[in-house]
Protein backbone atom coordinates (compact mmCIF):
# COMPACT_ATOMS: atom_id res chain seq x y z
CA UNK A 1 0.00 0.00 0.00
CA UNK A 2 1.41 3.62 -1.02
CA UNK A 3 1.72 6.03 1.82
CA UNK A 4 -0.30 8.67 2.49
CA UNK A 5 0.86 12.03 3.37
CA UNK A 6 -0.60 13.73 5.41
CA UNK A 7 -1.85 17.20 4.29
CA UNK A 8 -0.48 20.26 4.83
CA UNK A 9 -2.17 23.41 6.26
CA UNK A 10 -1.10 26.61 4.56
CA UNK A 11 -2.11 29.63 6.94
CA UNK A 12 -3.75 31.65 4.83
CA UNK A 13 -3.83 36.00 5.75
CA UNK A 14 -6.25 35.92 8.94
CA UNK A 15 -9.82 38.51 8.20
CA UNK A 16 -10.39 40.58 11.03
CA UNK A 17 -14.17 40.77 11.61
CA UNK A 18 -14.75 44.60 11.57
CA UNK A 19 -16.28 45.97 14.36
CA UNK A 20 -18.26 48.93 16.02
CA UNK A 21 -17.24 50.09 19.34
CA UNK A 22 -19.95 50.50 21.60
CA UNK A 23 -18.49 53.56 24.07
CA UNK A 24 -19.55 51.00 26.70
CA UNK A 25 -16.81 50.59 29.28
CA UNK A 26 -15.90 46.83 29.20
CA UNK A 27 -17.93 45.46 26.59
CA UNK A 28 -15.32 46.58 24.19
CA UNK A 29 -12.73 44.72 25.62
CA UNK A 30 -14.58 41.48 26.01
CA UNK A 31 -15.85 41.50 23.16
CA UNK A 32 -12.28 42.26 21.64
CA UNK A 33 -13.83 45.69 19.68
CA UNK A 34 -17.33 45.85 20.10
CA UNK A 35 -20.45 44.28 18.24
CA UNK A 36 -20.10 43.31 14.47
CA UNK A 37 -20.28 46.19 12.07
CA UNK A 38 -23.22 45.82 9.58
CA UNK A 39 -24.91 43.23 11.15
CA UNK A 40 -27.27 42.75 13.85
CA UNK A 41 -27.14 41.89 17.73
CA UNK A 42 -29.75 40.34 19.80
CA UNK A 43 -29.64 41.62 23.50
CA UNK A 44 -32.00 40.00 25.30
CA UNK A 45 -32.89 40.20 28.74
CA UNK A 46 -35.73 40.22 31.74
CA UNK A 47 -37.39 43.34 32.40
CA UNK A 48 -35.29 45.56 34.37
CA UNK A 49 -32.44 44.35 33.17
CA UNK A 50 -31.36 47.50 31.41
CA UNK A 51 -31.85 46.40 27.67
CA UNK A 52 -33.14 49.89 26.75
CA UNK A 53 -30.49 52.09 28.70
CA UNK A 54 -27.74 49.50 26.72
CA UNK A 55 -29.40 50.24 23.04
CA UNK A 56 -29.54 54.57 23.81
CA UNK A 57 -26.13 54.48 25.40
CA UNK A 58 -24.77 53.04 22.21
CA UNK A 59 -26.72 55.04 20.30
CA UNK A 60 -25.27 58.21 22.04
CA UNK A 61 -21.80 57.36 22.04
CA UNK A 62 -21.97 56.73 18.44
CA UNK A 63 -23.06 60.04 18.03
CA UNK A 64 -20.92 61.88 20.25
CA UNK A 65 -17.69 59.73 20.52
CA UNK A 66 -17.67 58.21 17.02
CA UNK A 67 -19.05 60.72 14.63
CA UNK A 68 -22.35 57.83 13.70
CA UNK A 69 -26.02 58.51 13.32
CA UNK A 70 -28.56 56.66 14.90
CA UNK A 71 -31.87 55.99 14.86
CA UNK A 72 -33.97 54.13 17.63
CA UNK A 73 -36.96 52.95 16.72
CA UNK A 74 -39.38 51.64 19.88
CA UNK A 75 -42.05 49.86 19.98
CA UNK A 76 -43.51 50.70 23.94
CA UNK A 77 -42.28 54.09 24.40
CA UNK A 78 -42.94 57.28 23.46
CA UNK A 79 -39.90 59.41 22.15
CA UNK A 80 -40.30 62.14 25.19
CA UNK A 81 -41.01 59.19 27.71
CA UNK A 82 -37.48 58.06 26.47
CA UNK A 83 -35.88 61.36 26.49
CA UNK A 84 -36.76 61.61 30.16
CA UNK A 85 -35.63 58.10 31.16
CA UNK A 86 -32.15 57.98 29.54
CA UNK A 87 -31.75 62.30 31.11
CA UNK A 88 -30.57 60.10 34.19
CA UNK A 89 -26.92 59.31 32.60
CA UNK A 90 -26.73 62.61 31.19
CA UNK A 91 -27.86 61.93 27.52
CA UNK A 92 -28.95 65.55 25.90
CA UNK A 93 -31.02 63.16 23.56
CA UNK A 94 -33.18 66.89 22.28
CA UNK A 95 -29.93 68.43 21.63
CA UNK A 96 -29.17 65.45 19.66
CA UNK A 97 -31.98 65.17 17.71
CA UNK A 98 -32.23 69.06 16.89
CA UNK A 99 -28.36 68.47 15.21
CA UNK A 100 -29.69 65.47 13.23
CA UNK A 101 -27.42 62.94 14.50
CA UNK A 102 -30.11 60.97 16.67
CA UNK A 103 -33.92 59.82 15.19
CA UNK A 104 -36.26 58.52 17.72
CA UNK A 105 -39.50 56.86 15.95
CA UNK A 106 -41.91 55.46 18.06
CA UNK A 107 -44.61 52.67 16.06
CA UNK A 108 -48.11 52.38 17.97
CA UNK A 109 -48.43 48.37 17.51
CA UNK A 110 -51.98 46.84 18.64
CA UNK A 111 -52.50 43.56 18.48
CA UNK A 112 -55.95 43.41 17.89
CA UNK A 113 -55.09 45.54 14.93
CA UNK A 114 -52.62 42.76 13.38
CA UNK A 115 -54.63 40.24 11.17
CA UNK A 116 -52.43 36.75 10.80
CA UNK A 117 -52.59 35.65 7.35
CA UNK A 118 -49.74 34.23 4.92
CA UNK A 119 -49.37 37.55 3.21
CA UNK A 120 -48.38 39.32 6.97
CA UNK A 121 -45.29 41.04 5.94
CA UNK A 122 -43.17 44.01 7.32
CA UNK A 123 -42.91 46.39 4.32
CA UNK A 124 -44.14 49.18 6.13
CA UNK A 125 -41.70 48.79 9.26
CA UNK A 126 -39.22 48.68 6.31
CA UNK A 127 -40.38 51.81 4.47
CA UNK A 128 -40.67 53.98 7.79
CA UNK A 129 -37.15 52.60 9.56
CA UNK A 130 -35.57 53.03 5.72
CA UNK A 131 -36.74 56.91 5.54
CA UNK A 132 -35.54 57.38 9.08
CA UNK A 133 -32.11 55.90 8.34
CA UNK A 134 -31.56 57.60 4.63
CA UNK A 135 -33.05 61.13 6.31
CA UNK A 136 -29.72 61.05 8.47
CA UNK A 137 -27.32 58.78 6.81
CA UNK A 138 -27.58 56.41 10.15
CA UNK A 139 -25.34 53.68 10.71
CA UNK A 140 -26.54 52.22 14.09
CA UNK A 141 -29.94 51.24 14.51
CA UNK A 142 -31.80 50.14 17.73
CA UNK A 143 -35.18 48.13 17.94
CA UNK A 144 -36.71 47.95 21.09
CA UNK A 145 -38.27 45.57 21.57
CA UNK A 146 -38.96 42.77 18.83
CA UNK A 147 -41.78 40.95 21.25
CA UNK A 148 -43.97 44.05 20.76
CA UNK A 149 -43.32 44.19 17.04
CA UNK A 150 -44.34 40.59 16.51
CA UNK A 151 -46.61 40.46 19.34
CA UNK A 152 -50.20 39.95 17.15
CA UNK A 153 -48.00 36.82 15.42
CA UNK A 154 -48.67 32.68 16.59
CA UNK A 155 -47.83 31.09 13.62
CA UNK A 156 -43.90 30.04 13.73
CA UNK A 157 -43.63 29.63 10.17
CA UNK A 158 -44.44 33.15 9.38
CA UNK A 159 -42.83 34.65 12.47
CA UNK A 160 -39.60 32.70 11.29
CA UNK A 161 -39.59 34.19 7.83
CA UNK A 162 -40.50 37.87 8.83
CA UNK A 163 -37.80 37.44 11.21
CA UNK A 164 -35.14 36.52 8.95
CA UNK A 165 -36.71 39.03 6.47
CA UNK A 166 -36.07 41.70 9.21
CA UNK A 167 -32.20 40.81 10.10
CA UNK A 168 -31.21 40.26 6.01
CA UNK A 169 -32.79 43.98 5.68
CA UNK A 170 -31.08 45.55 8.15
CA UNK A 171 -27.47 43.87 6.90
CA UNK A 172 -28.40 44.70 3.57
CA UNK A 173 -28.80 48.42 4.56
CA UNK A 174 -25.06 48.28 6.13
CA UNK A 175 -26.07 49.55 9.90
CA UNK A 176 -24.88 48.11 12.84
CA UNK A 177 -27.85 47.26 14.76
CA UNK A 178 -28.97 45.97 18.26
CA UNK A 179 -32.26 44.27 18.78
CA UNK A 180 -33.53 43.98 22.19
CA UNK A 181 -36.04 40.92 23.16
CA UNK A 182 -37.64 39.99 26.10
CA UNK A 183 -35.80 37.13 28.12
CA UNK A 184 -38.20 33.69 27.79
CA UNK A 185 -38.63 30.67 30.24
CA UNK A 186 -36.16 28.40 29.63
CA UNK A 187 -34.73 29.75 26.36
CA UNK A 188 -33.08 33.12 25.70
CA UNK A 189 -35.86 34.96 23.92
CA UNK A 190 -39.79 34.49 24.56
CA UNK A 191 -39.69 32.88 20.50
CA UNK A 192 -36.78 30.99 20.83
CA UNK A 193 -36.08 31.99 17.41
CA UNK A 194 -34.24 35.23 17.04
CA UNK A 195 -30.83 33.93 18.98
CA UNK A 196 -30.30 31.57 16.12
CA UNK A 197 -30.73 34.40 13.46
CA UNK A 198 -28.42 36.64 15.09
CA UNK A 199 -24.73 37.25 14.24
CA UNK A 200 -24.03 38.54 18.05
CA UNK A 201 -25.97 37.62 21.51
CA UNK A 202 -25.95 39.73 24.29
CA UNK A 203 -27.79 38.25 27.89
CA UNK A 204 -28.30 40.67 30.48
CA UNK A 205 -29.14 39.24 33.44
CA UNK A 206 -30.67 41.26 36.47
CA UNK A 207 -30.64 38.65 39.32
CA UNK A 208 -31.25 39.06 43.61
CA UNK A 209 -29.01 37.31 45.96
CA UNK A 210 -29.84 37.74 49.98
CA UNK A 211 -31.91 41.12 49.37
CA UNK A 212 -29.14 41.84 47.21
CA UNK A 213 -29.43 42.86 43.31
CA UNK A 214 -26.73 42.30 40.35
CA UNK A 215 -26.37 43.11 36.95
CA UNK A 216 -24.42 40.31 35.23
CA UNK A 217 -23.81 40.40 31.08
CA UNK A 218 -22.62 37.26 29.17
CA UNK A 219 -21.91 37.42 25.12
CA UNK A 220 -24.12 34.12 24.24
CA UNK A 221 -22.21 33.83 20.62
CA UNK A 222 -20.40 36.11 18.21
CA UNK A 223 -20.35 34.60 14.68
CA UNK A 224 -16.83 35.11 13.49
CA UNK A 225 -15.03 36.92 16.41
CA UNK A 226 -13.42 35.70 19.79
CA UNK A 227 -14.61 36.87 22.54
CA UNK A 228 -15.02 36.59 26.80
CA UNK A 229 -17.20 33.43 27.37
CA UNK A 230 -17.52 34.08 31.67
CA UNK A 231 -20.23 35.92 33.60
CA UNK A 232 -19.60 39.98 33.66
CA UNK A 233 -20.90 42.54 36.24
CA UNK A 234 -21.91 45.64 34.70
CA UNK A 235 -23.00 48.57 36.48
CA UNK A 236 -26.21 51.81 35.60
CA UNK A 237 -25.93 54.41 37.41
CA UNK A 238 -26.17 58.31 37.46
CA UNK A 239 -22.51 58.08 35.08
CA UNK A 240 -23.61 55.58 32.69
CA UNK A 241 -22.74 51.78 31.94
CA UNK A 242 -19.75 50.10 32.86
CA UNK A 243 -18.75 46.33 32.38
CA UNK A 244 -16.36 45.07 34.45
CA UNK A 245 -13.95 42.69 31.57
CA UNK A 246 -11.80 40.17 33.57
CA UNK A 247 -11.99 36.42 32.91
CA UNK A 248 -9.48 35.52 35.22
CA UNK A 249 -6.92 37.08 37.62
CA UNK A 250 -3.62 37.55 35.31
CA UNK A 251 -0.01 37.02 36.30
CA UNK A 252 1.74 38.65 33.65
CA UNK A 253 1.59 42.40 34.97
CA UNK A 254 4.77 44.20 35.48
CA UNK A 255 6.71 44.61 38.18
CA UNK A 256 8.59 47.48 39.43
CA UNK A 257 11.78 47.35 41.61
CA UNK A 258 10.75 51.77 43.02
CA UNK A 259 9.70 52.03 46.55
CA UNK A 260 6.40 53.82 47.87
CA UNK A 261 6.88 55.68 50.95
CA UNK A 262 4.24 54.29 53.64
CA UNK A 263 3.55 58.00 55.49
CA UNK A 264 5.09 56.51 58.35
CA UNK A 265 9.40 57.11 58.82
CA UNK A 266 9.38 54.52 61.13
CA UNK A 267 8.09 51.96 59.33
CA UNK A 268 9.76 52.73 55.96
CA UNK A 269 13.24 52.11 58.00
CA UNK A 270 11.60 48.33 59.30
CA UNK A 271 11.12 47.74 55.61
CA UNK A 272 14.29 46.99 53.94
CA UNK A 273 13.83 49.38 50.72
CA UNK A 274 12.40 52.50 52.70
CA UNK A 275 8.70 51.39 51.79
CA UNK A 276 6.11 49.60 49.84
CA UNK A 277 7.15 48.15 46.04
CA UNK A 278 5.41 50.11 43.46
CA UNK A 279 1.91 48.15 42.57
CA UNK A 280 2.65 45.97 45.12
CA UNK A 281 -0.55 45.47 47.91
CA UNK A 282 -0.25 45.33 51.07
CA UNK A 283 -2.68 44.34 54.27
CA UNK A 284 -2.63 46.08 57.48
CA UNK A 285 -4.73 44.39 59.95
CA UNK A 286 -6.04 44.61 63.57
CA UNK A 287 -8.13 44.81 66.28
CA UNK A 288 -10.44 47.46 66.64
CA UNK A 289 -8.68 50.53 68.03
CA UNK A 290 -5.43 49.65 66.54
CA UNK A 291 -4.96 52.40 64.08
CA UNK A 292 -5.40 50.55 60.83
CA UNK A 293 -7.29 53.70 59.17
CA UNK A 294 -4.74 55.96 60.41
CA UNK A 295 -2.29 53.94 58.52
CA UNK A 296 -4.17 53.96 55.49
CA UNK A 297 -4.77 57.68 55.56
CA UNK A 298 -1.15 58.20 56.53
CA UNK A 299 -0.06 56.25 53.55
CA UNK A 300 -3.32 58.49 51.49
CA UNK A 301 -1.31 61.32 52.87
CA UNK A 302 2.26 60.77 51.65
CA UNK A 303 0.83 59.85 48.40
CA UNK A 304 -0.68 63.16 47.83
CA UNK A 305 2.49 65.05 49.27
CA UNK A 306 4.29 63.45 46.63
CA UNK A 307 1.69 64.75 43.82
CA UNK A 308 0.39 61.18 43.26
CA UNK A 309 -3.08 60.88 42.95
CA UNK A 310 -5.04 58.87 46.02
CA UNK A 311 -8.35 56.68 45.80
CA UNK A 312 -9.75 56.02 49.59
CA UNK A 313 -12.86 53.54 49.43
CA UNK A 314 -14.45 53.65 52.73
CA UNK A 315 -17.14 51.27 53.75
CA UNK A 316 -17.57 52.35 57.30
CA UNK A 317 -16.87 55.88 57.58
CA UNK A 318 -18.14 59.01 55.47
CA UNK A 319 -15.45 61.02 53.71
CA UNK A 320 -16.59 63.64 56.64
CA UNK A 321 -15.95 61.48 59.19
CA UNK A 322 -12.60 60.58 57.66
CA UNK A 323 -11.12 63.97 57.26
CA UNK A 324 -12.24 64.85 60.66
CA UNK A 325 -10.87 61.78 62.39
CA UNK A 326 -7.18 61.81 60.75
CA UNK A 327 -7.20 66.01 61.21
CA UNK A 328 -7.03 64.86 65.01
CA UNK A 329 -3.92 62.86 64.50
CA UNK A 330 -2.48 65.54 62.45
CA UNK A 331 -3.29 64.12 59.03
CA UNK A 332 -4.81 66.94 57.05
CA UNK A 333 -6.75 65.23 54.21
CA UNK A 334 -9.04 68.45 53.37
CA UNK A 335 -6.22 69.77 51.71
CA UNK A 336 -6.03 66.97 49.52
CA UNK A 337 -9.31 67.07 48.72
CA UNK A 338 -9.38 70.73 47.77
CA UNK A 339 -6.46 69.66 45.26
CA UNK A 340 -7.65 67.47 43.81
CA UNK A 341 -5.49 64.50 44.17
CA UNK A 342 -7.53 63.00 46.57
CA UNK A 343 -11.06 61.38 46.39
CA UNK A 344 -13.03 59.50 48.57
CA UNK A 345 -15.79 56.82 47.23
CA UNK A 346 -17.70 55.82 50.03
CA UNK A 347 -20.64 52.99 50.40
CA UNK A 348 -21.90 50.77 52.69
CA UNK A 349 -21.34 46.98 51.21
CA UNK A 350 -24.98 46.03 51.84
CA UNK A 351 -25.42 48.78 49.17
CA UNK A 352 -24.74 46.55 46.53
CA UNK A 353 -23.10 42.64 46.01
CA UNK A 354 -19.61 42.08 45.45
CA UNK A 355 -19.33 42.06 42.01
CA UNK A 356 -21.40 45.64 41.60
CA UNK A 357 -18.56 47.06 44.13
CA UNK A 358 -15.95 45.76 42.01
CA UNK A 359 -17.48 47.07 38.96
CA UNK A 360 -18.15 50.53 40.52
CA UNK A 361 -14.57 50.24 42.22
CA UNK A 362 -12.81 49.48 38.53
CA UNK A 363 -14.50 52.08 36.90
CA UNK A 364 -13.48 54.74 39.50
CA UNK A 365 -10.21 53.77 38.82
CA UNK A 366 -10.09 54.04 35.18
CA UNK A 367 -11.72 57.58 36.11
CA UNK A 368 -9.62 58.95 38.33
CA UNK A 369 -6.68 57.34 37.55
CA UNK A 370 -4.88 57.05 41.04
CA UNK A 371 -1.43 56.28 42.05
CA UNK A 372 -2.60 54.52 45.12
CA UNK A 373 -5.56 53.43 46.70
CA UNK A 374 -6.78 52.57 49.82
CA UNK A 375 -9.60 49.75 50.84
CA UNK A 376 -11.02 50.58 54.23
CA UNK A 377 -11.85 48.05 55.33
CA UNK A 378 -12.50 44.67 53.49
CA UNK A 379 -13.67 43.22 56.62
CA UNK A 380 -17.26 45.05 56.42
CA UNK A 381 -18.01 42.18 53.50
CA UNK A 382 -20.12 39.75 54.64
CA UNK A 383 -20.73 36.66 52.76
CA UNK A 384 -19.46 33.46 51.46
CA UNK A 385 -15.61 33.00 51.93
CA UNK A 386 -15.39 31.76 47.70
CA UNK A 387 -17.26 35.29 46.95
CA UNK A 388 -14.85 37.67 48.83
CA UNK A 389 -12.02 35.74 47.54
CA UNK A 390 -13.05 36.56 44.14
CA UNK A 391 -13.84 39.84 44.56
CA UNK A 392 -10.25 40.88 45.98
CA UNK A 393 -8.63 38.44 43.68
CA UNK A 394 -9.58 41.01 40.97
CA UNK A 395 -9.48 44.03 42.80
CA UNK A 396 -5.75 43.30 43.27
CA UNK A 397 -5.28 42.48 40.09
CA UNK A 398 -6.86 45.17 38.81
CA UNK A 399 -4.05 47.53 40.85
CA UNK A 400 -1.07 45.09 39.77
CA UNK A 401 -2.05 45.45 35.80
CA UNK A 402 -2.47 49.18 36.04
CA UNK A 403 0.82 49.95 38.46
CA UNK A 404 -1.30 50.88 41.69
CA UNK A 405 0.05 50.65 44.88
CA UNK A 406 -3.20 49.32 47.14
CA UNK A 407 -3.74 49.23 50.91
CA UNK A 408 -6.18 47.45 52.15
CA UNK A 409 -7.24 47.39 55.96
CA UNK A 410 -9.10 44.56 57.94
CA UNK A 411 -10.51 44.30 61.06
CA UNK A 412 -8.88 40.78 63.46
CA UNK A 413 -10.68 38.39 65.57
CA UNK A 414 -10.61 39.05 69.13
CA UNK A 415 -9.11 35.28 69.60
CA UNK A 416 -6.66 35.79 67.17
CA UNK A 417 -8.29 33.52 64.48
CA UNK A 418 -8.23 35.25 60.99
CA UNK A 419 -11.65 35.99 60.01
CA UNK A 420 -12.83 35.35 56.39
CA UNK A 421 -11.65 37.95 54.43
CA UNK A 422 -7.84 37.61 56.07
CA UNK A 423 -8.26 34.22 54.98
CA UNK A 424 -9.39 35.14 51.71
CA UNK A 425 -6.43 37.89 50.65
CA UNK A 426 -3.32 37.13 52.88
CA UNK A 427 -1.91 34.87 50.05
CA UNK A 428 -2.64 37.62 47.70
CA UNK A 429 -0.90 40.74 49.40
CA UNK A 430 2.71 41.46 49.01
CA UNK A 431 3.41 42.59 52.31
CA UNK A 432 1.54 42.08 55.72
CA UNK A 433 0.74 44.63 58.69
CA UNK A 434 -0.40 43.26 62.06
CA UNK A 435 -1.30 45.71 64.67
CA UNK A 436 -2.21 44.23 68.24
CA UNK A 437 -3.03 45.47 71.39
CA UNK A 438 -1.03 44.26 74.29
CA UNK A 439 -2.26 44.58 77.73
CA UNK A 440 0.00 44.68 80.88
CA UNK A 441 0.03 46.73 84.08
CA UNK A 442 -4.30 47.43 84.00
CA UNK A 443 -3.09 49.49 80.37
CA UNK A 444 -3.06 48.74 76.63
CA UNK A 445 -1.12 49.46 74.38
CA UNK A 446 -0.19 49.40 70.29
CA UNK A 447 2.30 47.05 69.14
CA UNK A 448 3.52 46.32 65.52
CA UNK A 449 5.25 43.66 63.19
CA UNK A 450 5.76 42.77 59.77
CA UNK A 451 4.43 39.35 59.36
CA UNK A 452 5.87 39.24 55.49
CA UNK A 453 7.18 41.89 52.89
CA UNK A 454 7.84 39.58 49.66
CA UNK A 455 10.65 40.88 47.71
CA UNK A 456 13.25 42.57 50.24
CA UNK A 457 14.52 42.03 53.70
CA UNK A 458 12.91 43.31 56.68
CA UNK A 459 12.42 44.07 60.49
CA UNK A 460 11.75 40.67 62.43
CA UNK A 461 11.23 43.07 65.54
CA UNK A 462 7.75 43.91 67.19
CA UNK A 463 7.63 47.61 67.62
CA UNK A 464 5.66 49.82 70.06
CA UNK A 465 3.87 52.91 68.59
CA UNK A 466 2.29 55.68 69.47
CA UNK A 467 -0.86 57.65 67.67
CA UNK A 468 -0.78 61.32 69.07
CA UNK A 469 -1.50 64.92 67.81
CA UNK A 470 1.62 64.48 65.50
CA UNK A 471 1.14 60.75 63.84
CA UNK A 472 1.74 57.33 63.82
CA UNK A 473 5.53 57.07 65.56
CA UNK A 474 7.27 54.06 66.56
CA UNK A 475 9.46 53.50 69.90
CA UNK A 476 12.88 51.89 69.86
CA UNK A 477 12.50 48.42 70.37
CA UNK A 478 12.46 47.17 74.29
CA UNK A 479 13.46 43.33 75.50
CA UNK A 480 13.15 43.05 79.14
CA UNK A 481 13.73 39.87 81.18
CA UNK A 482 10.42 38.81 80.35
CA UNK A 483 10.23 39.67 76.86
CA UNK A 484 8.91 42.79 74.76
CA UNK A 485 7.96 45.36 77.25
CA UNK A 486 5.47 48.10 76.60
CA UNK A 487 3.87 51.49 77.81
CA UNK A 488 3.98 51.33 82.13
CA UNK A 489 5.83 47.77 82.34
CA UNK A 490 8.37 49.21 79.83
CA UNK A 491 8.79 52.83 81.10
CA UNK A 492 8.59 50.69 84.81
CA UNK A 493 11.21 48.66 84.24
CA UNK A 494 13.56 51.40 82.34
CA UNK A 495 12.92 53.19 86.00
CA UNK A 496 14.37 50.29 87.52
CA UNK A 497 17.66 49.55 85.10
CA UNK A 498 18.50 53.05 85.50
CA UNK A 499 18.32 52.79 89.73
CA UNK A 500 20.53 49.62 89.43
CA UNK A 501 22.53 51.66 87.02
CA UNK A 502 22.79 54.39 89.53
CA UNK A 503 23.74 52.11 92.56
CA UNK A 504 26.50 50.37 90.31
CA UNK A 505 27.96 53.51 89.23
CA UNK A 506 27.96 54.87 93.05
CA UNK A 507 29.66 51.62 94.35
CA UNK A 508 32.37 52.35 90.68
CA UNK A 509 32.71 55.57 92.51
CA UNK A 510 33.56 54.49 96.47
CA UNK A 511 35.67 51.70 95.13
CA UNK A 512 37.56 54.53 92.74
CA UNK A 513 37.72 57.27 95.45
CA UNK A 514 39.49 53.89 98.57
CA UNK A 515 41.64 53.09 95.34
CA UNK A 516 42.55 57.11 95.26
CA UNK A 517 43.19 57.33 98.66
CA UNK A 518 45.24 54.35 99.14
CA UNK A 519 47.54 55.10 96.13
CA UNK A 520 47.72 58.56 97.72
CA UNK A 521 49.22 56.93 101.05
CA UNK A 522 51.35 54.67 99.07
CA UNK A 523 52.98 57.69 97.12
CA UNK A 524 53.48 59.95 100.41
CA UNK A 525 55.41 56.90 101.79
CA UNK A 526 57.47 56.17 98.57
CA UNK A 527 58.24 59.32 98.98
CA UNK A 528 59.00 59.28 102.36
CA UNK A 529 61.07 56.39 101.88
CA UNK A 530 63.01 58.56 99.07
CA UNK A 531 63.86 62.03 101.11
CA UNK A 532 65.27 59.19 103.64
CA UNK A 533 67.01 57.44 101.28
CA UNK A 534 68.28 60.72 99.61
CA UNK A 535 69.53 62.04 102.87
CA UNK A 536 71.60 58.95 103.77
CA UNK A 537 73.17 58.84 100.34
CA UNK A 538 73.95 62.82 101.12
CA UNK A 539 75.50 61.74 104.51
CA UNK A 540 77.18 58.96 103.04
CA UNK A 541 78.25 61.41 100.39
CA UNK A 542 79.93 63.60 103.06
CA UNK A 543 81.42 61.11 104.95
CA UNK A 544 83.56 59.65 101.45
CA UNK A 545 84.57 63.18 101.37
CA UNK A 546 85.92 63.91 104.41
CA UNK A 547 87.99 60.23 104.55
CA UNK A 548 89.39 61.59 101.28
CA UNK A 549 90.39 64.96 103.03
CA UNK A 550 91.82 62.72 105.80
CA UNK A 551 93.68 60.13 103.66
CA UNK A 552 95.46 62.81 101.72
CA UNK A 553 96.33 64.81 104.32
CA UNK A 554 97.45 61.18 105.88
CA UNK A 555 99.73 60.84 102.74
CA UNK A 556 101.10 64.27 102.58
CA UNK A 557 102.27 63.84 106.48
CA UNK A 558 103.53 60.35 105.39
CA UNK A 559 105.16 61.77 102.26
CA UNK A 560 106.53 64.77 104.64
CA UNK A 561 108.12 62.11 107.28
CA UNK A 562 109.50 60.74 104.86
CA UNK A 563 111.29 63.56 103.59
CA UNK A 564 112.34 64.60 106.72
CA UNK A 565 113.68 61.13 107.50
CA UNK A 566 116.08 61.50 104.23
CA UNK A 567 117.42 64.73 105.06
CA UNK A 568 119.26 63.12 108.47
CA UNK A 569 121.37 60.63 106.73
Amino acid sequence: MANRKSPVLVAGPSVQLPKTRTGIGGLDDLTLGGLPTGRPTLLCGSAGCGKTLFGMTFLVNGATRFDETGVFMSFEEREQDLATNVNSLGFDVEELISSKKLVIDYVRIERAEIEESGEYDLEGLFVRLGHAIDTIGAKRVVLDTIEALFSGLADTAILRAELRRLFGWLKDKGVTAIITAERGEGQLTRFGIEEYVSDCVILLDNRVQEQVVTRRLRVVKYRGSAHGTNEYPFLIDDEGISVLPITSAGLGHSISDEAVPTGVKDLDAMLGRGGYYKGSSVLISGLAGTGKSTFGAAFADASCGRGERSLYFAFEESPDQVVRNMRSVGIDLKKHLDSGLLRFEAARPSLFGFEMHLARMNRDIEKFKPATIVVDPISAFRGPAMEIHATLVRLADICKTRGITAVFTSLSAVDDLMNESERSVSSLMDTWISLRDVESDGERNRTLYLLKSRGMSHSKQIREYEINDNGIHLMKPYLGPEGVLTGAARMAQEAREREAERERNEQTEQRQRVLTRKREALERQIAEMRAELEAEAVEVSRVIAHQDVRSASAESDRAAMAQKRGGNR
